[in-house]
């Protein structure tokens, strides 16, 4: 097997190619994260302006068998990334060979992660579990022998966890107590002056997440370009900001499962909006991210921002909701969701998806 570098103009269609082959007549897997791959991969998008990508390819002969993308991201400047890839099965000590790469091309990187394309925001993590089951929009999905490829390296999960919406919206309202604080005000973003919420939801990411692994700051422009794909598919109530006596302390960010409106290894296109527009049958979404700056993280926003949601999703048709999305080392987080499934559904919730990075150092 030999790793070619590939650029120029058919590059990228090079680089997809290998993930067709490998998701050929895997009825789960779902090809609405493309749109991200090509904003990243593809284009002189505003991540780019302080990152490094390089797209390689692996050969067996004349055959392509993977591919992956090497990201060295000046925030995130002690690592490189190995991201977006895919392989077929049986490629043997496939790391060895990315190591190489990874020496010549960012000899001046400390660490590799394995697993994240390019920023917590784009994408993380590689499936351990629930293979035989379509991902829910917004999270990965890989074969069962990824995982295998990476298994030297420190290995750190993260989960997921999924909650009955009727039965969560009917523990809170007799639940009011906690939800009391002075000068809290909610409200849904306005996506007439769609520039300047986006630029209050990174404004407050970058306040919220400056401990969380492998985040590294944002510029308002990414997060735009991030909307942007989606900006027909989105509502006001996707997107609900907390503020206390008018200044902002927190968000609560949720998509509807879009994966449920395709069954093939396309993205979303014009007509998946008209007919979500028109008659929506999804029936899950997804608690993509809540952030709350350090001094109320530990306050009733989180309970409130999740409150303000309910009545919209349940008058919408939605039954399940599914997020978290932490790393099983954050035990506050852990500890947090655990204890509202467990007050809210009766019992002691184990994780439903299972994602892993992989780290190693290279000194």
């Amino acid at each position: 097997m030999i790793i070619e570098l590939i650029e120029g103009n058919q590059a990228y269609k090079t680089f997809s190619k290998v993930s067709t082959d490998v998701y050929v007549g895997n009825k789960f897997y779902r090809g609405t994260e493309a749109s991200i791959e090509r904003l990243l991969l593809n284009s002189d998008c505003a991540f780019n302006n302080h990152s490094t990508v390089k797209k390689f390819v692996v050969r067996d002969g004349n055959h392509l068998v993977a591919r992956f993308a090497l990201i060295q991201d000046q925030r995130l400047a002690d690592y490189v990334q190995v991201s977006f890839f895919e392989a077929q099965k049986g490629l043997g000590d496939i790391f060895a060979l990315i190591r190489k790469k990874i020496s010549l091309h960012f000899p001046f990187c400390k660490k590799v992660v394995v697993g994240l394309n390019g920023h917590l925001n784009y994408g993380a993590g590689i499936l351990l579990n629930r293979f035989e089951e379509v991902p829910l929009f917004g999270l990965p999905y890989n074969p069962d022998y990824y995982a295998a490829y990476f298994k030297s390296l420190r290995c750190r999960k993260m989960h997921t966890f999924r909650l009955n919406l009727e039965t969560y919206t009917s523990w809170a309202k007799a639940y009011q107590s906690p939800r009391v604080l002075k000068g809290l005000t909610l409200r849904f973003m306005d996506k007439r002056n769609i520039k300047a919420e986006s630029a209050l939801y990174t404004q407050l990411n970058n306040k919220a997440f400056t401990q969380h692994p492998y985040w590294a700051n944002r510029d308002n422009e990414e997060d735009l370009e991030l909307f942007k794909p989606f900006r027909y598919l989105l509502d006001n109530e996707n997107l609900i900001f907390a503020e206390i006596d008018g200044k902002p302390v927190g968000f609560y960010l949720w998509y509807p499962d879009f994966n449920q409106m395709v069954s093939t290894q396309r993205d979303l296109n014009v007509l998946d909006v008209i007919k979500f527009r028109l008659k929506s049958s999804i029936d899950t979404i997804r608690f993509t991210e809540i952030g709350i700056v350090p001094q109320y993280q530990r306050s009733p926003v989180a309970l409130a921002l999740m409150d303000k949601s309910v009545q919209t999703l349940i008058g919408k048709g939605y039954k399940f909701c599914e997020g978290g999305f932490i790393f099983e080392e954050n035990l506050a987080s852990m500890a947090f969701v655990k204890r509202l499934i467990q007050r809210s559904h009766g019992f002691i919730p184990e994780p439903y998806r299972q994602f892993a990075v992989f780290e190693t150092s290279l000194k």
